[in-house]
């Protein structure tokens, strides 16, 4: 018997707008707090932010069989894709009103294996070094026992965000 999972998500055109007209601590404290809703990539991989501070976020999940590849574990697009949202993220949270960020390449290192027995997982993001234009920011996948699963590098251009259209 087949197996099935049923998600929802919010227009994501009502983030996109939110993003540009407050700074980028706020906006994520905003969707942490759910006041905000949360992006259409975290609700269908079901992650979370669960943490942000200047420079710094983080986000989980409690891995599942919908996230694994064709050899029993999780595949390394989610590992890739946590890292990425939590190192975008930690740059994001140190962005003016006004600025906006988008990642220019993420280096992976995958270190274990995840399967549904590894528990819930976090994605740690911090900023290594944040000039005008570009931001470098790292990120570590933990699991409950912070054992360190993977690892990533991530640069990102910084650029503003075009005024709203009245």
């Amino acid at each position: 018997m087949g197996r099935t999972r049923t998600y929802e998500w919010e227009d994501p055109a009502i983030l996109a707008e939110a993003a540009g007209r407050m700074a980028g601590i706020d906006f994520l404290r905003e969707v942490q707090a759910g006041r905000l809703p949360a992006p259409p990539i975290g609700c269908s991989m079901d992650f979370a932010l669960d943490e942000v501070e200047p420079g710094r976020a983080v986000f989980s999940l409690m891995p599942g069989e919908e996230h694994y590849n064709p050899i029993g574990s999780v595949h390394g697009g989610i590992f890739a894709t946590l890292l990425d949202s939590a190192a975008g993220c930690a740059v994001q949270s140190t962005l003016p009103q006004g600025m906006a960020y988008t990642s220019l390449d993420l280096t992976v290192k995958f270190l274990r294996r995840i399967t549904v027995d590894t528990g819930r997982v976090r994605a740690i993001g911090t900023i290594v070094n944040q000039g005008r234009q570009t931001a470098l920011a790292q990120a570590q996948l933990v699991d409950a026992k912070d054992r360190l699963l993977a690892h990533a590098t991530s640069s990102c251009l910084l650029f503003p965000v075009p005024p709203a259209q009245g």
